[in-house]
C-alpha cells in the first residue's frame, strides 16, 4: 500500500468518525440556543441561580429539568381519565377561538406527525421551489380540497415544506402532481435527512421520476 493510499483511507476514516460527531455538536448547539431562550425567563422567575451559587448553566440545567418533569406530569395526568376530560375541555375551548385554533391543531397535527410511528406523512417528493432549479423536500399529506382544485383549474396535492434543522416548522404547497419528483426514501430518512443538515446524503436516494 502506497504512502498516498495510507493517508486517504486514514483520512476517510477520520472523516467518517468525526462527521457524525460534528453533525450531533451542531443539532445540540442549535438546540441549546434555542432552548436557552425559553429557560432563562424561567431561571429568573425561580431565582434558581440562588441555589447554585450563581453559576447559571447549572441554573439553566435545573430549569430545563423542572419543565421536563412539568411535561411529564402533565403528561401522566392526560393519561388518566379525569386529566382527558380536563385536558379535552381544554381543547375544545381553544377551537372557540379561530385564529388560536388553526394554529394549535396545525401544529398538533404537525408534531403527530413527527412523532408518531404511523406517519400521516404519505411520501417523500421534490418540489422545485422557491424557484425552478432549486428542489426542496417535502412530505405529502393529502389531496388538495377541491374549492382549490377549482380555483387552480386543476388536481392538488398538499405539501409540507419542513424547515432545516427544525422540521416542525415549514411552509404549505399546494401544486400539481406533476409538478413532483418521487424519493426512493422513506419518510423518517426524510427527516433525519432535514435534521442533520444534508449531512447524512445517500447516493443511492436520488429523484426517480415525476410523479404521474
Amino acid at each position: 500500500m502506497s504512502l498516498f493510499t495510507r493517508v486517504r483511507t486514514s483520512f476517510i476514516a477520520g472523516l467518517l468518525l468525526v462527521t457524525p460527531l460534528a453533525v450531533t455538536v451542531f443539532v445540540l448547539q442549535f438546540v441549546f440556543t434555542r432552548l436557552t431562550g425559553i429557560l432563562n425567563p424561567v431561571v429568573q422567575a425561580t431565582e434558581l441561580t440562588a441555589y447554585t451559587a450563581n453559576i447559571e448553566i447549572v441554573a439553566q440545567l435545573l430549569a430545563a429539568v423542572l419543565i421536563a418533569l412539568v411535561i411529564t406530569t402533565l403528561g401522566f395526568i392526560a393519561s388518566w381519565s379525569l386529566g382527558q376530560r380536563l385536558f379535552g375541555g381544554l381543547e375544545r375551548a381553544v377551537g372557540l377561538v379561530p385564529v388560536v385554533r388553526t394554529v394549535y391543531f396545525g401544529v398538533r397535527q404537525v408534531s403527530e406527525s413527527l412523532t408518531k410511528r404511523d406517519d400521516r406523512f404519505e411520501s417523500v417528493v421534490l418540489v422545485e421551489y422557491p424557484r425552478k432549479g432549486v428542489y426542496r423536500i417535502g412530505f405529502v399529506t393529502s389531496d388538495g380540497p377541491r374549492s382549490v382544485d377549482a380555483a387552480a383549474g386543476t388536481e392538488t396535492v398538499a405539501v409540507f415544506l419542513p424547515h432545516s434543522p427544525n422540521p416542525t416548522a415549514g411552509a404549505l404547497v399546494l401544486v400539481s402532481p406533476d409538478q413532483l419528483y418521487e424519493v426512493d426514501m422513506s419518510v423518517s430518512r426524510g427527516l433525519r435527512l432535514i435534521v442533520t443538515t444534508g449531512l447524512t446524503v445517500e447516493e443511492e436516494e436520488l429523484p426517480v421520476g415525476v410523479v404521474q
